[in-house]
């Protein structure tokens, strides 16, 4: 690649700084919608990169004929008004790919091997298609359903989030193609997404938006992370430096690129002094803005030059990649894999005895269009051109045989509910309307598609037998819940949706999948509700840290489907859950341990989920926190131990006012559950502090806040000692008699002992409490 040294690892720093600005303002920016730019000096040639974080998605005339100029800025902007069967009209013509089962549907598999399988198809699938780094996965959390972007993203909870994507990116690695983590943070909704500012608490960030992030990058090193195209705290996401710099670099120890999303930066040269490495797409403008503060010195010459470094990197790795042999597979081998990861996802959220089918259902009604014309994939820059679709109903038929007749109506008409009342079985094919939610757009309802929820209603007056599928991108409503037997969600699964349906409902698969998001009963008992989408520009996280399952249970709101709900067609039981200490430190770790025995007459698989119930001091916590899972398979009878190692840093919060993770002394509980509703095991902890349980002091701190705090009770008492010449005791008593002031502790002695404190000394005072108090938790 670099014709001018022998190894680009060596070399890139001075490679870097040999290049003119002409040559660094080019390898910084894009070139057209999909490469880097080439730098023949050099002989670094251009690298190619695409969207899809669960499919390949390859224009043909903007990567093959490097279509760009004035038609760049327009494709983009249409695409994200274009439904998924519209996506070639925006895009031009597409190379086929796997569309394999969206993020909000492989989030309920909670499955790390299988996630990790995902990317390595994907990444095989790029190598095919000589696609060096694919734009994903995208892991923002899915604060509200509502979300135009859900479909794409796996959870509520960042643990998940973390864990899954972290595998997905070792899984396209391992390819030898890169990944770009995206969006880089708190883009968790579509409404005037590149303007909106996303106000968020710090702890919140920390602990909530940003901890996905963190788990995935440290356990993962994806090649590039995309900066978001919202404001973050009054500040551009893509021009952040407390944000790519300050967290993903220095603190998190990221080495990568951080690439722009497309037109996401709005100022080049304060994105570039922020961190933002790689403005994509090409944009004159941004270019020749670039260049100018390079020619006058705005921006200094070794900022762009580590940035050329990073970037040289980065290609060099691409290049390498691309060295191997291009894997050989076929569409039908994907094809099988995705129907099988599809199987895996789905979620029987409701079964009163009714599935799996049985011999003795010959008679089936399937309704709804759906079951002809599937729903598999959501709407924007993600969506893929699949290779083949399974048709639901033509795979229904093939997996029961001719011992089963399958009746089909679109509707519930009176002919429909005629066949209804007769039936076996009735099986409603549904979806939600996905005609304007996506990529761009939020939804507007968390109904099904028109007429839907009514059709469902209408066939369960006539029968008791009556089982709901239903694609949809995030949770929705189900208003007729109580009237039908079972109902199984299959979110967006991708091209084999059909087949794995099929799958599921014949039990050749026995479904396994758990929500990784609440369902709620109604739009109003979702966390966010009274904030979203914002106003004059401005969005704010009213809920902190309460996002998803933790908020229901802090409220004491009794979900639709609580967080991590899932059926089988086994049964499972839990037992001699046992803790390798009954303390742990912020420094420390555990092993967690538990039987899981399937206690049905089935095989199958079980996701058990470990949370930690603690209560907060000084910082309130959740009720509870999810901190671990595992889903062992079993045979039937068969019992596993499971193990699950849980650090004392996984267990800590931010602390705002000391800028660090911390661990209160507090006693908590170990909770091992099917559900986040559904506790099987517990066992107590003690969980030991690495902070004191006080506020550091300050001029106004109340004395309610002071006297508990022993280190600053002995500093005051023995300066008023000091001062008015009295005995300790009588310190104290002074100290105790303002305990019920309002004012802050020195103001109070002033008041009530008519008592001048100069300025200095209370500054000195309360740096010397302070200093004492930092001593004290360097011991903890």
């Amino acid at each position: 690649m670099l014709e001018k040294s022998q190894s680009a690892n060596q070399n890139t720093a001075s490679i870097a700084e040999a290049m003119t600005n002409a040559e660094k303002v080019d390898l910084l920016s894009g070139f057209g919608m999909w490469k880097t730019a080439a730098v023949p000096a050099y002989g670094i040639k251009p690298i190619v990169m695409t969207d899809g974080t669960y499919g390949v998605r390859y224009s043909i005339p903007q990567i093959d004929s490097d279509e760009r100029g004035g038609m760049d800025l327009d494709a983009f902007l249409s695409v994200v008004n274009q439904r998924a069967s519209d996506v070639a009209i925006a895009w031009g013509e597409m190379k086929p790919a796997t569309c394999f089962p969206n993020g909000s549907a492989m989030g309920n598999s909670w499955d790390v091997g299988l996630m990790q399988r995902l990317g390595e198809l994907l990444g095989k699938e790029c190598r095919a298609m000589g696609v060096h780094l694919l734009l994903g996965p995208g892991i923002n959390l899915r604060r509200t359903p509502l979300a135009g972007r859900s479909y794409e993203y796996y959870s509520e909870d960042p643990l998940v989030t973390g864990k899954l994507s972290a595998a997905v990116i070792e899984g396209i690695q391992s390819q030898g193609v890169g990944t770009s983590l995206k969006h880089f943070a708190c883009n968790n909704s579509e409404v005037e997404r590149t303007t909106m500012d996303s106000v968020v608490e710090e702890r919140a960030l920390r602990e909530i938006y940003l901890k996905g992030f963190e788990i995935a990058i440290k356990q993962s090193k994806p090649w590039t992370i995309m900066s978001s195209y919202n404001r973050l705290n009054g500040v551009q996401a893509s021009q952040d430096p407390w944000l790519l710099d300050q967290v993903l670099r220095k603190e998190w120890g990221f080495e990568g690129v951080v690439v722009s999303d497309w037109h996401g930066i709005k100022d080049r040269a304060v994105s570039l002094m922020a961190g933002g490495d790689l403005d994509m797409p090409e944009s004159p403008r941004r270019k020749a803005d670039l260049l100018e503060a390079l020619n006058d010195g705005s921006i200094p010459a070794e900022v762009a030059n580590l940035s050329c470094q990073r970037m040289l990197d980065m290609i060099e790795r691409c290049n390498a990649g691309a060295k191997a042999p291009v894997p050989v597979y076929t569409a039908n081998d994907h094809h099988a894999e995705a129907r099988a990861m599809a199987a895996a996802s789905m979620v029987l959220v409701r079964n009163n005895a009714l599935l799996p089918i049985q011999p003795a259902m010959k008679n089936i009604l399937v309704v709804g269009r759906d079951a002809g014309t599937p729903v598999i994939q959501g709407s924007g820059c993600a969506t893929t051109i699949p290779t083949m679709v399974d048709q639901p109903l033509e795979q229904l038929q093939q997996a029961l045989g001719a011992g089963h007749v399958l009746t089909f109506r679109e509707n519930a008409e009176a002919e429909t509910l005629a066949l209804a009342a007769k039936a076996d079985l009735v099986l409603v094919y549904t979806s939600t309307e996905g005609a304007y939610d996506g990529e761009g757009s939020d939804r507007t309802t968390l109904a099904l598609g028109p007429g839907q929820d009514e059709m469902i209603a209408a066939l369960a007056a006539v029968s008791d037998k009556v089982a709901v599928v239903i694609a949809c991108p995030d949770a929705v409503e189900m208003p007729w819940i109580e009237q039908v037997n079972a109902v199984l969600v299959t979110f967006y699964s991708g091209q084999a949706m059909g087949g794995a349906v099929a799958d599921v409902l014949t039990e050749k698969v026995n479904p396994s999948g758990k929500l990784s998001v609440t369902f709620p009963k109604r739009l109003a008992d979702v966390p966010g509700f009274l904030h979203y989408p914002g106003e004059n520009g401005r969005h704010i996280y009213g809920e902190g840290i309460h996002v998803g399952y933790r908020s229901y249970d802090l409220r004491e709101i009794e979900p639709l489907f609580p967080f991590g709900h899932g059926l089988s067609y086994t049964t499972f039981a839990y037992s001699d859950l046992t803790l390798s200490s009954s303390e742990i430190g912020l420094r420390d770790e555990i092993t967690v341990a538990f039987t899981v025995t399937n206690t049905g007459d089935r095989a199958g698989a079980e996701i058990a989920q470990l949370y930690l119930q603690a209560r907060g001091k000084r910082l309130k916590r959740s009720p509870q926190e999810l901190k671990g899972f595992a889903k062992p398979v079993l045979e039937a009878g068969e019992s596993k131990r499971v193990e699950i190692i849980l650090k004392g840093s996984d267990l800590a919060i931010w602390d705002p006012a000391l800028g660090r993770w911390v661990l209160e002394g507090v006693e908590a509980r170990i909770v091992v559950g099917a559900s986040s509703r559904d506790p099987k095991l517990s066992a107590d902890l003690a969980i030991k502090p690495s902070v004191l349980p006080f506020r550091r002091i300050a001029y106004d701190t109340q004395p309610a806040y002071v006297l508990p705090n022993a280190i600053a009770c002995e500093h005051i008492s023995a300066y008023l000692t000091k001062r008015c010449s009295i005995s300790n005791d009588d310190a104290m008593r002074m100290l105790n008699h303002c305990s019920n002031s309002f004012f802050g502790i020195f103001t109070s002695l002033e008041r009530r002992l008519r008592l001048s404190i100069p300025e200095a000394e209370v500054a000195g005072l309360i740096s010397d409490i302070n200093a004492a108090m930092d001593a004290a938790e360097a011991k903890l």
